[in-house]
């Protein structure tokens, strides 16, 4: 029989840069949160995707720059400072259909009068030959994030991918680098017209058709090539890389939530206009779980603000 505890006013499940900015605003309020930061959920350590990245250059506050891990560290004792309670664990599923609303985290149950939702999204990858070995080190999944840092100007880069992101971020990594080569596993892009006129007409991009990478080739330290194949000719190369970066799309973190929320044709939860509010009064959704447009750290704490401060009015107008 699962464990019972008391109910709390605001639960917050993730704890990425969305996650943490809930839970220092609610605890300021006297919300007394409890996060369930997870355990390697979505394959990630606690933190989120941050924890993946080297270096942040385009956060404010932080000339100099940060690493990710670091940052999130800092933003976990922050919230800590505060009085937010932090377990450990992962979520497993939630029961929304009546308030106070139910977590399930493997043999304990948890309830809350509010539930922020902020688990993210997982960029996907291919697990190419050699991936594991030099991801953030000439690998990432977000050219914005990552594609002006100084290992990757005037190098040779590589996008994979073949829809509006990927031409977005092939022409924002020309910016950078001395060219930039965009595979692409079929004949034709799926970009909208508008995004294919930007890659064809920019001298410094380069479409490889009916392409798949292979394998990822390096030094030992940093990634240098890659190996790619024609898969309609069979034919194999190797392209000189100073980057690699993928732009095949995010996986958003939901699927312990059993459909109870609405979202999107791709999986992102549905928010309210301009606001954090789902379609479940009282459950609020933040950062990259409900964005699949800017998908920042920066614009992640600004909705895990959004989600605090409307999850506060949520409780007064209730009392």
């Amino acid at each position: 029989m699962a464990e019972q505890n008391d109910i709390e006013k605001v639960i917050i499940i993730g704890s990425g840069p969305a996650g943490h900015a809930a839970a220092v605003y609610a605890a300021r309020a006297d919300l007394s949160p409890l996060m369930f930061e997870g355990f390697m959920a979505g394959g990630v350590a606690a933190g989120g995707q941050l924890t993946t990245t080297t270096e942040v250059e385009n956060y404010p506050g932080f000339p100099a720059g940060i690493s990710g891990p670091e940052l999130m560290d800092q933003m976990r004792e922050q919230s800590v400072r505060f009085g937010t309670r932090i377990k450990t664990e992962t979520a497993d599923s939630v029961d929304l259909s009546k308030r106070p609303f139910t977590v399930t985290v493997g043999s304990s149950t948890y309830t809350a009068e509010t539930l922020i939702v902020a688990t993210g999204a997982t960029a996907r990858r291919l697990g190419l030959a050699g991936e594991d070995k030099y991801w953030q080190r000439g690998m990432s999944a977000c050219a914005v994030c990552d594609g002006a840092l100084p290992i990757f100007r005037n190098k040779p880069l590589v996008v994979i991918g073949g829809g509006d992101s990927a031409c977005e971020e092939a022409s924002y990594l020309a910016k950078f680098g001395s060219t930039v080569t965009l595979l692409v596993r079929r004949d034709v892009l799926r970009a909208s017209k508008a995004m294919q006129k930007r890659v064809f007409d920019n001298p410094k991009i380069e479409v490889m058709w009916n392409t798949n990478a292979l394998e990822v080739l390096g030094d030992g330290k940093l990634l240098n090539q890659v190996r790619v194949k024609n898969n309609k000719t069979g034919e194999e190369q190797v392209l000189d890389a100073g980057g690699l970066f993928y732009a095949i799309g995010h996986e958003p973190n939901t699927a312990f939530l059993e459909g109870q929320l609405a979202t999107d044709e791709a999986g992102y939860v549905i928010t309210e206009g301009k606001t954090t509010a789902t379609t479940v009064p009282g459950v609020f959704a933040c950062g990259d779980v409900q964005d699949k447009v800017y998908r920042q750290a920066i614009t992640a704490a600004g909705t895990g603000c959004m989600a605090a401060l409307e999850a506060e009015r949520f409780l007064a107008d209730r009392e």
